[in-house]
């Protein structure tokens, strides 16, 4: 499938978007015009850098406000129309966008609008132009794809045809089943835009809002099926009108955006599988989709590891050994393995650095990664030491692929002997339950799309929670069964420049239990600092929650909170904060699936008043 991406998409000078696209990956670009407007590259230097680059001009981009006019009006929209020809001529590019009008349409008539853009293509056939109408849908009179559609039909020229964009269509709630029955040759050219779900003004909506696929709440890949379906054979280009990208590292965002396009072709490949229908857009699939079974380990980078082994001894954790030739220590409880790394670790505290899954086929796990441009990761090792490479993801968490047999290997590095067993009494620590990770504001849809689509996690609805230090969006993606749970939550937008790192958000490792009382009383007993809650919070557990006294006594006693929902109930504790990271211990009961989300403005408001008084 020939890829593109418009240049508004992307922050940036036009050579610098052009400079991103083309390493990215990208075969072509639309051209916004008020890139080149600005632009201090006359549009010969332009067609030229973009050779020099390998990327075709593929659309330039928009013309608006045309049909529908009185004679005057038109015959000055012909004149401008004729200017953009000859500067398309200087750019080597033969196909513009035409927008229904949206502003200085008088006159409701579709035979009025055919006779007015069959005007405008025969002076486009002059220059060799061809025109991809495109109905906006916020139109004046044309605002669907069925009518543009009509009203190409009615111009009757082999250079009219259609532009297809996905926001038009779905944010109107539009059924995109038509576009499989219109002629693959007819539609010159199509834009994908995702967008989340949002109750606003379709405009407002659009201009700032839409993101890459796989980022929002579109079903971009059975749209993508009909068009193939309709023998469509031509680019597929993106076109995101997004602040956030607008602001962010160009060629992070162009690599997400053609990570979107081949998550997407592989998601449509597989739709269409079962059917009988002809390829023209030669979608490629990724390499297997691996079920990840559960965590293999979390890893946690600090310089001194001695304030994180008390943690674990006090939780419980054995100490396994230290790696036979690199400062890192191996601890365990049940079926949870923590690395305690201090290379390269430098005045860093303790911050959670890297996770791995466990997966039938690691291998195939790192082809696909590779195939969805992760950039990789490699740990250094001996011949006679197991490879560990894996893939940095966008919040610059290290991310690997682990398997029985594999962590078997590292671990005999470390001095585990196969089949070393861990104790298993009432009130110990089982697996690692999930792993909550901090995201900057800027690459909070990337990583979604990252963990999606590289480790075949499903992206669960997101929810907003109140902190003193703003309001913190976060997002769960998780296996169907639970094995594997990532808890992305976005950094306030300027948090992670503020005045210093007391106010960084803090991530953790959530590790599971049977007996999360018997846990914490030991842990308590061992001089562990739990998070202390305020007596607020119990006095509105009581008005919510029917709780006996003893119980809530319990609670008090331990800092534990509660939960409670349909299927049963949570219970669950923090530790103190060290450096950027904190544990949390929780049990679930009876099938309760949730993540304590009432208590975590709870949380996030106590380690606040804690980093607050007790600076360094």
């Amino acid at each position: 499938m020939r890829t593109s991406i418009a240049t508004v998409c992307l922050s940036g000078t036009l050579e610098e978007k052009m400079l991103a696209c083309a390493k990215a990956g990208f075969d072509g670009i639309e051209i916004f015009e008020q890139d080149l407007t600005v632009s201090p590259m006359s549009p010969e230097e332009v067609r030229a850098f973009a050779a020099r680059l390998g990327l075709s001009l593929d659309l330039f981009q928009p013309f608006r406000d045309f049909e529908g006019v009185e004679e005057e009006v038109l015959l000055a929209n012909l004149r401008r129309a004729e200017a953009k020809f000859q500067l398309m001529q200087r750019l080597g590019m033969d196909l513009i966008l035409l927008c229904s009008n949206v502003g200085t349409a008088t006159i409701n008539d579709d035979q009025l609008f055919a006779a007015q853009i069959r005007r405008l293509a025969d002076l486009a056939a002059q220059y060799g132009v061809r025109i991809a109408y495109e109905a906006l849908a916020w139109g004046k009179y044309v605002d669907t794809y069925q009518h543009s559609w009509e009203i190409v039909k009615l111009v009757d020229r082999d250079n009219v045809g259609l532009c297809i964009d996905s926001f038009h269509i779905l944010s109107r709630g539009d059924d995109p089943a038509q576009i499989a029955q219109i002629p693959g040759e007819k539609i010159f050219f199509v834009q994908l835009a995702d967008a989340p779900v949002l109750s606003m003004d379709i405009l407002s909506w659009s201009r700032h809002y839409r993101v890459f696929p796989g980022e929002g709440g579109f079903e971009l890949d059975v749209f993508l099926g009909y068009l193939v379906r309709s023998g469509y054979s031509g680019i597929v280009s993106l076109e995101i009108f997004n602040d956030v990208f607008r602001q962010s590292n160009v060629e992070l965002t162009a690599i997400d955006g053609l990570r979107s396009l081949i998550w997407l072709q592989a998601r449509t490949a597989a739709l269409l599988a079962t059917e009988e229908v002809r390829d023209n857009l030669n979608l490629v699939s990724l390499p297997g989709v691996q079920e990840a079974s559960g965590f293999d380990f979390a890893e946690i980078r600090t310089e001194d590891p001695e304030l994180i082994a008390e943690m674990l001894a006090q939780l419980g954790f054995s100490f396994l050994g230290q790696h036979r030739r690199k400062p890192v220590q191996l601890w365990r409880a049940g079926d949870a393995r923590i690395i305690v790394n201090s290379q390269r670790s430098r005045a860093v505290t303790a911050s959670v650095s890297g996770l791995s899954i466990q997966v039938p086929d690691p291998a195939a796990g790192r082809a696909r990664a590779s195939a969805l441009l992760a950039k990789p990761v490699s740990r250094h090792h001996t011949k006679d030491e197991q490879e560990i490479s894996g893939f940095r993801a966008p919040d610059a968490t290290e991310v690997f692929f682990g398997s029985a047999a594999l962590t078997a290997a590292w671990e005999a590095e470390f001095g585990v002997l196969p089949g070393t067993a861990q104790p298993t009494e009432k009130g110990s620590i089982e697996s690692i339950d999930h792993i909550n990770l901090a995201q900057p504001w800027q690459a909070f849809d990337e990583s979604v799309l990252f963990y999606t689509s590289v480790l075949n996690l499903e992206a669960r609805p997101g929810t907003e929670v109140p902190s003193p230090m703003g309001l913190v969006r976060s997002q769960v993606l998780r296996t169907a069964d639970g094995g594997v749970r990532l808890a992305l939550n976005i950094v306030p937008q300027g948090l992670d420049a503020t005045i210093d790192r007391h106010h960084e958000y803090p991530e953790h490792v959530a590790l599971r239990t049977d007996d999360v009382v018997a846990l914490a009383r030991r842990a308590q007993a061992a001089g562990m600092e739990f998070l202390q809650v305020p007596a607020n919070y119990y006095e509105d557990l009581v008005a919510r929650f029917d709780i006996d006294e003893k119980s809530l006594a319990t609670l008090k006693e331990l800092n534990l909170l509660y939960d409670s929902d349909e299927h049963g109930v949570f219970l669950h504790f923090y530790t103190a904060t060290v450096g950027n990271m904190f544990f949390e211990v929780l049990e679930r009961r009876d099938g309760y699936d949730g993540y304590g989300a009432p208590n975590a403005p709870i949380r996030l408001a106590a380690q606040f008043e804690h980093n607050r008084f007790n600076r360094s």
